[in-house]
């Protein structure tokens, strides 16, 4: 049954500019059942454990070989190696004006060691910054050397004649690289390649007549350098290394030549890092809201998940130890385009033996999908631990997200051989903790205070090595940005 809308002043129907049309109400049938909200007072709840969005798949923690490292520190014995000096510049930029460190001016192997703060903050206000735009040449080859470039910004080929008479790149610099830097000891010296804006750079340009100048009347500077030009050279290997003297190919009664195998003096250390936060949970929690989960349980579940979240991240980023920072200045590719190509992985898997994965942002692997998508190439798949993941070359990409990608959409593909019998990168954990839970990771009763607030120590020690510098390698400066 249905009534009409009655109007303020009595009267039905929707009469006048002010009234409106018609409303019908459906009566409803009177309850006959008990209803479902008042039902739920009396039913359990089918619960999920506590989500988190924290978690990732870690590849890099279930990757690495674990090592176990006894007494907190591990140390890595190497070769006697004389190659020193190669390294990075570091600047500072202030607007447009861009500025060198000048401690960073002991990267240069000349300057190595030098220690007149005074001398290096007057070599660095001699550096004139110079623009360069995509397309020009810095140095010709075959020109002589006469003065050492830092590269403060942009990418620069290094250029010379192919096997066939065509121009081939032998190689790409970026922010913070140096070249030039052989003038300093050698005036005769002249550039072996052609070198070319690949994009607009940003350079600061030191003379050698300033540097000899300054020698002139700087007298530490003067013995440094002279110094330098009476060491005798020593053999060694491409690497660096201190030669083994060998003879091969003789006949006869020829003389064998005697050697040995030097060890460097000063190893490097590498000690275990720690990540520690307190987990609380009030005993009241703890004793009465266990049913169907136990609270403590979760809490520190979703804890550890966390924890080892940061871990990777620190495997990564860490100044220290992390991945990105400790890879050799030599093993650092640049992109010949900026997207990553196959043949910059192809580069990039040239430059080691026994390569064992990758690693990549999420939106890395996406470019480079879109590169082989142009090419009309499909990459293959590999099984891991039950998961298919992309892979090149038969070399798994895994994905992680603790890579950073900077605010120009560019960010870093890792490659690296793995293993104490490889000669690779390795991880380092010290099992057997006290109240241990997991491998290197502990959960230590603190006690409950005054508020009744019951604490545990939750801890985990790892790091990280790279037993050889070639181990690791790093493709640099990789746009994640680029369609079509």
């Amino acid at each position: 049954m249905s009534v009409g809308s009655v109007g303020s002043d009595g009267s039905g129907g929707s009469g006048g500019s002010g009234g409106s049309a018609g409303e019908v109400h459906e009566q409803l049938p009177p309850q006959q059942s008990l209803g479902t909200a008042a039902a739920r007072k009396l039913a359990t709840t089918t619960k999920s454990a506590p989500q988190m969005q924290e978690i990732t798949s870690r590849w890099l923690l279930r990757m690495l070989p674990w090592v176990q490292v006894q007494g907190g520190t591990y140390r890595v014995n190497r070769r006697l190696t004389y190659s020193v000096g190669d390294g990075r510049v570091t600047f500072i930029q202030t607007g447009d004006r861009v500025e060198v460190i000048p401690a960073e001016l002991r990267e240069l192997p000349a300057l190595r060691e030098y220690g007149d703060e005074a001398v290096l903050a007057e070599l660095a206000n001699r550096c004139e910054q110079r623009e360069f735009a995509p397309g020009e040449v810095l140095a010709a080859a075959g020109s002589p050397a006469n003065r050492i470039y830092l590269l403060a910004h942009g990418r620069v080929e290094q250029v010379g004649a192919g096997p066939y008479g065509g121009e081939a790149v032998h190689g790409v610099l970026a922010d913070g690289a140096y070249f030039g830097d052989q003038t300093i000891l050698d005036g005769d010296a002249t550039w072996k390649h052609t070198v070319r804006a690949a994009t607009a750079c940003t350079v600061l340009e030191l003379r050698r007549s300033d540097v000899l100048n300054l020698a002139e009347r700087a007298e530490s500077l003067s013995a440094h350098l002279q110094g330098l030009a009476r060491l005798p050279e020593q053999p060694t290997n491409k690497y660096g290394e201190a030669a083994i003297d060998l003879s091969a190919g003789h006949v006869g009664e020829a003389v064998v030549p005697h050697t040995y195998v030097d060890y460097d003096a000063a190893p490097r250390e590498y000690e275990l890092s720690v990540a520690q936060t307190v987990l609380k949970v009030h005993s009241r929690v703890a004793d009465l809201y266990n049913q169907p989960m136990n609270q403590t349980e979760q809490q520190l579940r979703l804890t550890v998940e966390a924890l080892r979240e940061r871990q990777e991240h620190e495997l990564i980023n860490h100044r220290e130890f992390g991945l990105l920072n400790n890879c050799d200045y030599g093993q650092r590719l640049q992109p010949h385009d900026g997207a990553p190509t196959p043949d910059d992985m192809d580069e990039l898997l040239s430059r080691r033996r026994a390569s064992k994965l990758f690693l990549a942002h999420p939106r890395a692997i996406a470019a480079f999908g879109r590169e082989c998508n142009k090419r009309g190439l499909v990459p293959e798949s590999v099984e891991v631990a039950g998961h298919h993941v992309p892979a090149w070359r038969g070399v798994p990409i895994f994905p992680c997200n603790k890579i950073p990608v900077t605010d120009a959409r560019t960010t870093s593909i890792i490659c690296m051989r793995t293993g104490e019998a490889d000669q690779g990168v390795v991880g380092l954990q010290q099992s057997g903790l006290p109240d241990e839970i997991e491998p290197s990771l502990s959960v230590r009763f603190m006690g409950i205070d005054e508020q009744a607030i019951i604490s545990y120590l939750v801890t985990a020690y790892y790091s990280t090595a790279v037993l050889v510098p070639d181990a690791l390698g790093i493709l640099e400066n990789v746009e994640v940005g680029r369609w079509g």
